[in-house]
């Protein structure tokens, strides 16, 4: 499977989402390209799962519209269903079964086509370098091999579109790595990767990235567009010792909307870097602290979510005083 250039493969018009009085999510709209890795971030409880969950046609919007694959996801859910390939972070694998067993269960699952199980199972164990132990027990592998299999099970049957949900929470470094090397290589093959991920080096990876809060799409574009210009927060990075006590003088230091450790240094959001500077060191400096740096730097990728958090909580907040 090629890509399609300009073909979308996810498309989301004010999609909505109740429970009641409560707004899970509350009018999204965007755009995923075929062959595009697209990354869905956000904290817990912001949305993306109920999200993913209409996507996959597990859940019945309660407004908007949206097309997965080219299929309504309002009137074609059961057909979304059989076209779509899901993997979440709790392996949807048998530990009783083989790796083999499991491959010929999924295989009847996504309802393979008998003539092409056989090459199917072929490349799943090739694939996640699993022909020496087609028949271990998956319950006896190693997590990183266990995520390798569910991926291939995800797959099986050639799907256009594959959502993962926090696929490698809980997987070592060098596994999760060898992982992204596998999206990678579905994704020049064409198959849309939809992925939710809590790694900010796992976001870097997306060619696009969605930040969802408290229901509502707060920003979306590449991660160097949202490095480059999303927030309106510039960052001090602050280098001195005892970080852990002197985090706590710099958050009161006027000026400064935001502190937060990253490892032994501290990161400062305020609307003029330049200014605060010297005000900061001094304040610092009083308080006993021994101050190295005190430098802007371009701002991580989690610097920039807490900026716009941070931005929508104070405009929520605005917005709240205002109406009382």
């Amino acid at each position: 499977m090629s890509a399609v250039p300009g073909t979308l493969a996810v498309t989301l018009r004010d999609l909505e989402r109740r429970f009641g009085d409560f707004v899970a999510v509350n009018r999204i709209s965007l755009d995923v390209r075929q062959g595009e890795i697209f990354g869905f971030l956000g904290p817990n409880g912001a949305g993306k799962s109920t999200t993913i969950r209409m996507l996959c046609g597990l859940l019945e919007p309660s407004g908007g519209q949206g097309t997965v694959a080219g299929l309504d996801i309002r009137t074609q859910r059961e057909e979304i269903k059989r076209s779509i390939g899901y993997m979440s972070q709790k392996f949807s694998l048998y530990d009783d079964l083989t790796v083999e067993e499991n491959i010929d269960f999924f295989s009847g699952i996504y309802r393979v086509p008998k003539e092409k199980k056989a090459e199917r199972k072929a490349w799943v164990l090739d694939m996640a370098h699993l022909q020496e132990h087609r028949r271990t027990r998956t319950g006896l592998l190693p997590g990183g091999w266990k995520q390798r299999l569910s991926l291939g099970c995800a797959l099986l049957h050639e799907p256009r579109v594959l959502f993962l949900d926090e696929p490698t929470s809980g997987v070592d470094p060098l596994s999760r790595r060898s992982f992204w090397d596998l999206i990678y290589q579905m994704a020049s093959e064409g198959v849309t990767v939809f992925v939710t991920t809590h790694y900010m080096e796992e976001a870097e990876y997306c060619d696009r990235l969605a930040l969802i809060y408290r229901g509502e799409l707060v920003a979306l574009g590449t991660p160097g567009e949202m490095k480059g210009g999303l927030m309106a927060d510039q960052v001090l990075r602050v280098a001195c010792d005892r970080s852990h006590e002197a985090l706590g003088v710099a958050a009161t230091v006027a000026g400064v909307r935001d502190a937060a450790l990253f490892g032994r240094d501290i990161h400062l959001m305020t609307e003029d870097a330049e200014a605060l500077a010297p005000r900061l060191r001094r304040s610092l400096e009083e308080g006993g602290f021994q101050v190295g740096a005190v430098e802007r730097i371009t701002p991580s990728l989690e610097d920039v979510f807490v900026s716009l958090i941070e931005a929508r909580d104070r405009a929520d907040g605005a917005q709240k005083e205002f109406k009382a």
